[in-house]
This record gives structure tokens, sequence and C-alpha cells, in this order.
């Protein structure tokens, strides 16, 4: 079933439970995908929705830790529950064993040896990772990866020349 198809049918099951919050925030998704058919002039495909998602749930957790630096506990409570019922639309978050087995494939296949590489690195990794966990993250441990593999690259080469 398509991701739209199930946006649709939560919708009028939030309607008949009147569950005005997660009614909303379907609405509210629903008219950010129907925006963004209009804006790009494209039909809406799960990978497009998907990331309309992530992003909306990207902008309430920022939300939540504003509202929570500002002493305004109900309305982070808010934002949470609508991260909650956006999340349900979402594919199931990747572990981290299969995030560090992806960058390592990632890495390999992109042949990358320096930070120089990392934008072909992440390329790699974008579609495969799409909402399934949080890309800045992602792009740390990516970093970080590279920085391992170029000190090790550069000690046996200083190894190397002293010997």
């Amino acid at each position: 079933m398509s991701l739209l198809i199930q946006l649709k049918d939560e919708m009028k099951i939030a309607m008949r439970a009147k569950d005005k919050l997660r009614l909303g925030v379907i609405r509210m998704a629903l008219s950010a995908v129907k925006q963004a058919e209009i804006d790009h002039d494209t039909e809406a495909t799960d990978d497009n929705i998907i990331v309309i998602l992530t992003k909306m749930v990207k902008q309430r957790k920022e939300s939540i830790k504003m509202f929570s630096e500002g002493g305004r506990d109900e309305l982070a409570e808010k934002e949470a529950a609508e991260v909650v019922a956006l999340e349900f639309f979402m594919p199931q978050p990747l572990s981290a064993e299969e995030i560090n087995e992806l960058i390592s494939k990632a890495i390999a296949e992109s042949g990358a040896a320096s930070m120089a590489d990392m934008g072909k690195v992440m390329a790699v990794l974008k579609p495969l990772m799409q909402g399934k966990a949080d890309m800045g993250a992602v792009s740390g441990q990516v970093r970080a990866s590279l920085q391992r593999s170029e000190e090790r690259r550069v000690g046996k080469e200083c190894r190397s020349r002293w010997s």
C-alpha cells in the first residue's frame, strides 16, 4: 500500500476516533505533500513523502528543544505527540550495526580515501538511509570513519619512510 493511501486511511480512522491531534498532524502532512506536488509538478511517491515527513519530524524536534529551553513544557509535549504521530508513517529506523555496515560498504563502494571524498559517500548513503536514520548523525560517523582511515594511511606512509 502506498504511503499516500495509508495517510488518507489513517486520517479517516482519526476522524472516526475523534483524535484531534492525530487528525491535525495527518492533515498537515497531506497538505505538505499536496504543496510539494504543486511546487515540483510531480506525483507524490513514497520516497518524496518520506522526505517531507522527515523534514516535519526534524522541525518538531527542533521546536521541542526550543520550547524546553524556554520553559514551555506544554508546547514541547504537544510537539512530541506530533512527532510520535508522524513517526508512525516513517520506515523502521536502522540499528547502529546496520548504519555502520552501510557506511563501511559505501566507503568501499565509492573508493573514498579522505575527507575530500565525503560527498561521494553521502551520495551513496542518502537514498539508502533517508527517513531511516538521522542523516546529521550519519554524516558525523562518516566523517569519523574517513578521518580514521586517513590517519591509518598517513601513519603507514610515515612508517614506510622511516623504515
